[in-house]
């Protein structure tokens, strides 16, 4: 399913939002900023992080929780109501549920061997190896029970 002109990335999420942008087939990052979203690219794959289960409880989920690949259209805003227009992408989804991260800390390029391992996460979105891409993508597979929740 991959493809070697492809990127990977991570885009931070709650949970509650990652499954909106699931169920209707997008992707955001970073509040809606529209930078972020122009380093993608088509054919370019993005799996979702997300510390909590709901947008600012610290409630200690700390796992990913969707895995996609971003189609051909470009970035574009959308009006969310309420004065809130923020750019979006859209995502063919491959798999979402909740994979620990926990249980992948020493498997991941970005986290291994680290005690700050969350440092990147404050980006909101940034690359990472295709390697760490498919662990994450099998982790989320409900046939694979891989660090699966």
């Amino acid at each position: 399913m991959t493809s070697t002109m492809s990127r990977y990335w991570i885009g931070i999420a709650s949970a509650d939002h990652v499954r909106r942008g699931v169920s209707e087939g997008f992707m955001q990052v970073c509040h809606g900023k529209g930078g972020p979203l122009k380093r993608t690219a088509p054919g370019d794959f993005i799996a979702y992080y997300s510390p909590s289960r709901v947008m600012g409880v610290k409630d200690g989920l700390q796992a990913f929780t969707a895995c996609g690949r971003l189609s051909e259209r470009e970035p574009y805003q959308f009006d969310m109501g309420g004065g809130f227009v923020p750019f979006r992408r859209d995502v063919e989804w491959i798999a979402s549920g909740e994979a620990k991260i926990l249980p992948m800390l020493q498997m991941l390029s970005f986290t291994a061997g680290k005690a700050n391992w969350g440092a990147p996460f404050r980006y909101g979105l940034f690359s990472i190896p295709a390697a760490d891409f498919a662990l994450i993508e099998n982790a989320l597979r409900p046939s694979s029970g891989v660090a699966a929740a």
